[in-house]
C-alpha cells in the first residue's frame, strides 16, 4: 500500500479538493479541548494544515514519503511516515483524531483499536470522505462511466465504501449525526483532467495495462462542455463523527 499514492503524490496535492468549513466547524462544535490532534493518512497535508489554525500541535502522519515532501510546512504541524494500525504515537494523548478519504485502505478492527489507544477519554474520531464528482446532467454519464472503468477494474471494494458515503464500514463508537455537505470547485478542463490523473485505479491501470483511459474521456468532455469556460465541479463531502469512550 506503501506506494499506491506516490506515483501521483504531485497530482494529488494539486488537484485533490479541500473539505468546507462548515465541516470543520460541525467537529470544532464536539470537541472538549483542541490540544492535540492526529490527522492519520494525511496525505499532502490538506487537514492537518487547516487543523493546525485551532489546535496547539497537529501530528500528521502517513506511509508515503512522496506526499509528504508536498505537505505545508507550519510551525505546529509534526509529519512522520507511519502506518495507521500502528501509528507509534503516545497513548491517551489526542483531543481529535482525523483520516480523510483514507479509512477504506485500512483494517478496521486495528486502525480502531490504535484510535482508541491514542485518542484521550471523550475525544473524537472524525472519518471525512468525498463521492463521485458532478458536473452535470449532460456530461455525468461520461464521468461515471470513467469511474466505473477505473475502479471496476482495480479497488473495486474500497470504492464501494465511498460510493455508500461510509454508511458501511464499521463504526464502533458514540456517533454524533452530522449532515451530508457539497464543495464546489471553477475547474478548466485542464485542471478536471488532473483530477482524474490523481486516482490511485488509474495509475494502476497505467503500471499494470499500459493504458491511461483519461485522454479519451477529456475528449469526450470537450465535445459537451463550452470552449475554455471553467467548469462547476461539485464534490459530495460526508463524515462519521464519534466519541472515544472511556477506558
Amino acid at each position: 500500500m506503501g506506494s499506491r499514492f506516490s506515483e501521483q503524490a504531485d497530482l494529488y496535492a494539486k488537484y485533490r479538493p479541500h473539505y468546507p468549513p462548515e465541516l470543520y466547524n460541525i467537529i470544532y462544535n464536539h470537541l472538549q479541548a483542541t490540544e492535540r490532534a492526529w490527522d492519520c493518512a494525511t496525505g499532502s497535508g490538506q487537514v492537518a494544515k487547516q487543523l493546525a489554525k485551532n489546535f496547539n500541535h497537529v501530528t500528521a502522519t502517513d506511509i508515503s514519503q512522496e506526499q509528504l515532501a508536498h505537505a505545508p510546512e507550519t510551525e505546529n504541524i509534526s509529519y512522520s511516515i507511519a502506518p495507521a494500525e500502528n501509528s507509534g504515537l503516545p497513548a491517551n494523548h489526542f483531543d481529535l483524531i482525523t483520516v480523510a478519504q483514507a479509512i477504506h485502505w485500512f483494517s478496521f478492527d486495528e486502525f480502531y483499536d490504535e484510535v482508541c489507544r491514542v485518542g484521550k477519554a471523550g475525544g473524537m474520531l472524525a472519518v471525512i470522505g468525498y463521492s463521485m464528482i458532478s458536473i452535470g446532467d449532460k456530461v455525468d454519464p461520461i464521468l461515471k462511466a470513467l469511474y466505473e472503468e477505473a475502479f471496476g477494474t482495480y479497488f473495486n471494494e474500497n470504492r464501494q465504501y465511498l460510493d455508500q458515503y461510509y454508511r458501511t464500514i464499521p463504526f464502533p463508537f458514540e456517533e454524533i449525526q452530522t449532515p451530508n455537505l457539497e464543495y464546489t470547485v471553477s475547474w478548466s478542463i485542464d485542471e478536471l483532467e488532473g483530477y482524474f490523473n490523481s486516482w490511485s485505479a488509474i495509475q494502476k491501470m497505467k503500471s499494470n495495462q499500459g493504458y491511461n483511459p483519461v485522454p479519451k474521456t477529456i475528449n469526450k468532455l470537450k465535445s459537451k462542455l463550452p470552449g475554455n469556460k471553467k467548469i462547476e465541479v461539485s464534490f459530495p463531502i460526508f463524515m462519521r463523527l464519534g466519541r472515544i469512550a472511556a477506558r
